[in-house]
């Protein structure tokens, strides 16, 4: 099978939001009067950002959902994306599958193929995403103000928790390794929520290389600080890893490290005012996603770890970094 037939067999079809889609030597997007195009970048590689036995259809899911999250942080609706792929060999049976898990999140999300590239190389995926949203409307990260309560999305630390005992660091039970295995291999876009906090939230980043981390991205665009009340953090970790019962074998300093500085989450944090909290939680059962208050946003600058009784959390958190 030949790059063209490969193509033409798992990636091409017809196109209904695009002007022109896969075939010709650009695609052609036309956003809608009164919208800004939000686009997004980014790339997953064997043996950096997944294992080289990962079921495809995951794979698939996954190499677009971490790019719907950043169009979520943005308050943005999906629209196209296109997909830079570069394969060891043609395997029909993991094309087929990964083609599958592709295509069925982007289905679930309207958001169309439009174009990109094949090559034979080591396994990499890289996929650009488009979005629209209204002009004015987009959520960044520059707006958190002092006295702003700071949120988060979903659960935290599931994927982290996942690699942990993927790695042989912590032992889990087999129903709960697969329920963590999923969070890592198949996260949810928060598309639905970032479109809810449009008007709401003042600042917002998806959380893909660790609470912490991203964060404090926002702090410094925003040019301001941040108290994030750990023993309200901790428990973002989902039920069922209590770390009491002994079939966890992980350490409560584990649970905090995965929550603080896990990544792969792709959930949202977020600022919003103190007048805003019936908003943010309406945003949030139109989204169907549970948020999180943990923290305030303050002077000066810099992040603050405190425990239920404001002491000072020890400790260094560190984020995912490539190049660290």
């Amino acid at each position: 099978m030949g790059e063209f037939d490969l193509i033409a067999r798992y990636f091409t079809r017809p196109t209904t939001r695009a002007v022109l889609g896969v075939g010709d030597d650009c695609a052609l997007l036309q956003p809608a009067a009164g919208m800004q195009m939000a686009i997004s970048c980014d790339m997953l590689v064997e043996g950096r950002h997944f294992f080289a036995d990962v079921d495809p259809f995951t794979l698939g899911h996954k190499a677009l959902a971490v790019n719907l999250s950043d169009l979520a942080a943005c308050g943005a609706q999906p629209v196209a994306f296109t997909l830079a792929l570069a394969l060891p060999r043609a395997d029909e049976a993991w094309l087929a599958a990964f083609s599958r898990g592709l295509f069925a999140l982007a289905d679930a999300h309207g958001c169309e193929l439009v174009g990109g590239d094949t090559t034979q190389g080591p396994l990499n995926i890289c996929i650009t995403v488009f979005g629209e949203v209204p002009r004015g409307q987009a959520l960044l990260r520059s707006g958190a103000r002092d006295g702003d309560e700071v949120y988060v999305s979903g659960t935290l630390g599931e994927a982290r928790l996942a690699l942990e005992a993927l790695r042989g660091s912590v032992a889990l039970p087999h129903g709960r390794l697969a329920a963590a295995r999923m969070r890592l291999e198949q996260p949810t876009p928060r598309v639905a929520l970032g479109l809810a906090l449009r008007g709401i939230a003042t600042a917002a980043i998806d959380v893909s290389d660790g609470l912490l981390g991203d964060l404090g991205h926002i702090l410094e665009a925003s040019g301001t600080g941040a108290r994030i009340d750990t023993s309200v953090a901790i428990n973002l970790l989902a039920d069922g890893a209590d770390t009491t019962r002994a079939e966890g074998h992980f350490s409560h300093e584990t649970r905090l490290r995965c929550v603080l500085a896990g990544g792969d989450d792709y959930e949202l944090a977020f600022t919003a005012p103190v007048s805003a909290r019936a908003a943010v939680q309406a945003a949030a059962l139109q989204a169907q996603t549970a948020v999180t208050r943990i923290g305030v946003i303050e002077h000066p600058p810099g992040l603050r770890l405190v425990d239920a009784s404001g002491h000072a959390v020890p400790g260094r958190y560190a984020s995912f970094d490539h190049f660290a």
